[in-house]
């Protein structure tokens, strides 16, 4: 493999802080220049991480004080917006300044490194709708994100106006975000607040967790209809961390039913006929960016999430 000191690229030097001494290498640089896990080992095996001028092993513990040296790869091109035909998108609503849609299970709201499937940017850009020029190029109009996984309903901005108004309302919490979710077991109490902080996954790239000092994150929770094996849960956020329902369920041992990256029952999972989380974005409630109304759009259960409530009440 050719290491990327004899190719060329961003070469960082700096002194191992007092704060990762001990720590294995590929988790050290993980650390140092906010690159996955993942990435951190394979640049290490890569040749292109020196301690005092020396490859070493990612198992490596690093010493305080210690020089490291670093090659890090050249960014890659962002990701751009490809215009194509999303069967299942719909669109709910749409004036000159946002368009609100349903989205089908398998979109991501926009393109992202590694993604290659379809995006709700790229379907609207397909039906000729224009989008707010402000954001990343790739996720223009963009002021809130749902799962690849998860359905249901997401606004989009298409004037500047709207993208500035918008993202000022979801910072701020003046958006009703209410999600219907099925959960393993019972919680208990029944009605409640969890409130723990979400950062990454300390040992698991693509997933995140409750840890010490993430970012704050609440999610109120009421039960509407409870089943032998699992309840269906009415959720708003009033935080909107990546994974946040899935995550805080996951953390009092109720993980969404289907989501077998956080836990879920596979066996129950397969008797539902469930291949994703069983969470669906139910609602959306905000100020209209131009005439201040409040608006409220509402999505209906899609074919699998319907089937699978159908065959737990039986």
């Amino acid at each position: 493999m050719t290491s990327a000191f004899a190719a060329g690229g961003d070469h960082r030097s700096l002194p191992v802080p007092d704060g990762l001494d001990g720590m294995r290498l590929d988790q050290a640089v993980s650390r140092l220049f906010g690159l996955s896990r993942t990435a951190a080992a394979a640049l290490v095996d890569a040749g292109d991480a020196l301690v005092d001028g020396t490859v070493r092993p990612n198992s490596h513990k690093v010493k305080a004080g210690s020089w490291l040296e670093v090659t890090l790869p050249a960014p890659a091109a962002p990701p751009t917006v490809v215009p194509q035909a999303v069967p299942g998108l719909t669109v709910v609503y749409a004036d000159d300044d946002i368009v609100v849609v349903d989205k089908p299970v398998g979109v991501a709201a926009h393109p992202s490194p590694g993604w290659t499937g379809p995006t709700v940017i790229g379907g609207l850009a397909g039906i000729g709708h224009r989008i707010s020029t402000s954001g990343a190029a790739e996720r223009q109009g963009v002021v809130h994100r749902l799962d690849v996984g998860t359905t249901g309903i997401m606004v989009v901005a298409k004037s500047e106006q709207a993208y500035t108004a918008l993202k000022r309302a979801f910072k701020y919490r003046e958006v009703e975000k209410r999600y219907h979710a099925v959960v393993q077991g019972h919680p208990d109490p029944l009605r409640g607040t969890i409130d723990a902080p979400i950062d990454r996954h300390p040992h698991h790239d693509y997933r995140w967790a409750v840890v010490s000092g993430g970012k704050p994150s609440i999610t109120h929770y009421d039960t509407l209809e409870a089943f032998p094996a699992a309840s269906l849960l009415d959720v708003r956020l009033e935080t909107g961390r990546t994974h946040q329902i899935r995550v805080h369920f996951s953390t009092l041992r109720h993980p969404c039913v289907g989501d077998l990256t956080y836990g879920a029952d596979p066996t129950l999972s397969a008797r539902l006929g469930l291949s994703r989380q069983w969470l669906h974005a139910r609602s959306l409630s905000f100020a209209h960016p131009r005439t201040g109304d409040e608006v409220t759009f509402v999505s209906e259960y899609p074919d699998d999430l319907a089937r699978a409530l159908e065959i737990l009440g039986d």
